[in-house]
């Protein structure tokens, strides 16, 4: 979001514009900020076979998947739900990879049938999945290099005790697994989690899967997963993407001529891609003073953006409507009947009742973990291409509501 010409602006859009056709409140994405990402990527790692799968778990809305597969983007997909809207959104079944963790057997199986890419992450998957294709379909087994690799243990998917992938040291087992069943595995994959700011703890994940890479000799690909920190907060530190690429460019080319020949390196980033490119366009209800606290009160809650309460995130906030307001301090809350808090003792720039209040980083992991609770409406998506604002999801009605619902 940029200030230009005495006004806020998205993409381009002004975002007194967008509050004005659409209503508050409202999820807007930049496509532009989604392809700078992703053209970043890109080219930290030159001089490799690289393929870009994005996570679609972070955004899945029908337009973005559409949008990355025009930059020539794979799909990563931890739900055959997942995989179908893929489909929908005209991905190739062979750029789809299906990586999903503790689903039934059936749902790999129905993986299988639409003919994507297929990573299991545990003995007994393997085993039954032996059992019924043997080395008629290939796979990709998810290893777990135990190294904490994330912020905390919520977005950590690397470490000891995760529930992700098979144990690096059950490495003998699997062996004996993929060679009594005549698996054809094509593929190995980690992911240790989102927010890394210490690269050399991505190499060091990364040498363990390549070790483990040595002890299949008919790969095509490693997937080293993702997990790059964005900003969040005003000069906030993150993962160093560029350093990362040389590092790892480097060190996969070793790789492959220590393994014979050449592979193809996979990443799948996410919230990289499409956290800075989304907001959270807000109405501020009520301002509400206590004998300790300012409460700005807005017409949104935890319903539409759970991160601030799950996983104590930060998400930066700006009042659009007084951009050279005085600084106060402000606790930021919901509409929600529990407690929903944005933001404790935040300083803002004056805020009023009417007023429109901007969530940063509100592309990755927001309308896609966003629930009816209360009874309350989703928002609608606004995608923005070319400076143009296109509506890619209607705000929900009380039709939405009761559409599933069944009167006795």
């Amino acid at each position: 979001m940029k200030y230009k010409n005495g006004q806020f602006q998205i993409g381009g859009v002004a975002v007194s514009k967008l509050k004005e056709d659409y209503g508050l409140p409202l999820f807007v994405y930049d496509t532009e900020k989604m392809t700078h990402q992703f053209e970043r990527l890109k080219k930290a790692y030159q001089g490799i076979d690289l393929q870009l799968n994005y996570a679609c778990k972070a955004l899945s809305n029908l337009n973005v998947l559409k949008h990355f597969h025009s930059l020539d983007a794979g799909l990563d997909c931890v739900s055959i739900q997942e995989v179908y809207l893929g489909l929908k959104a005209g991905v190739p079944a062979e750029k789809i990879h299906f990586t999903p963790s503790g689903v039934s057997f059936a749902e790999i199986k129905e993986a299988v049938d639409q003919g994507v890419g297929v990573t299991l992450d545990s003995i007994s998957l393997l085993e039954q999945f032996g059992n019924e294709y043997g080395d008629s379909y290939p796979i990709c087994i998810r290893f777990n290099p135990h190294v904490m690799g994330g912020g905390n243990l919520k977005i950590s998917t690397g470490h000891v005790d995760s529930k992700f992938g098979i144990s690096v040291h059950q490495l003998r087992h699997v062996k004996r697994v993929v060679n009594a069943e005549h698996l054809k595995v094509i593929g190995v994959h980690m992911h240790t989690g989102s927010d890394i700011l210490d690269i050399q703890t991505f190499i060091e994940s990364a040498k363990v899967l390549m070790d483990v890479a040595k002890d299949f000799q008919d790969l095509d690909y490693i997937d080293f997963g993702s997990g790059f920190k964005v900003a969040y907060r005003p000069d906030d530190v993150t993962t160093d993407v560029e350093r990362l690429g040389k590092e790892m460019v480097s060190l996969f080319a070793d790789f492959c001529k220590t393994y014979g020949r050449g592979l193809k390196m996979i990443l799948e980033p996410g919230k990289f891609l499409v956290s800075e490119a989304g907001y959270l366009l807000v109405e501020v209800n009520v301002i509400k003073s206590t004998p300790a606290t300012v409460f700005a009160g807005v017409n949104s809650g935890l319903n539409h953006l759970i991160r601030p309460m799950f996983y104590d995130a930060y998400h930066h906030i700006t009042n659009v409507s007084n951009p050279k307001g005085t600084p106060r301090i402000y606790s930021v809350v919901g509409y929600i009947c529990e407690t929903d808090t944005f933001a404790s003792d935040r300083k803002i720039n004056e805020i009023a009742e009417g007023d429109t209040l901007c969530f940063h980083n509100a592309g990755a992991y927001a309308y896609q973990m966003s629930s009816n609770y209360n009874s309350r409406y989703r928002p609608a998506e606004v995608l923005i291409k070319a400076q143009k604002p296109h509506l890619i999801r209607r705000r929900e009605t009380m039709e939405d509501l009761l559409r599933n619902q069944i009167e006795i």
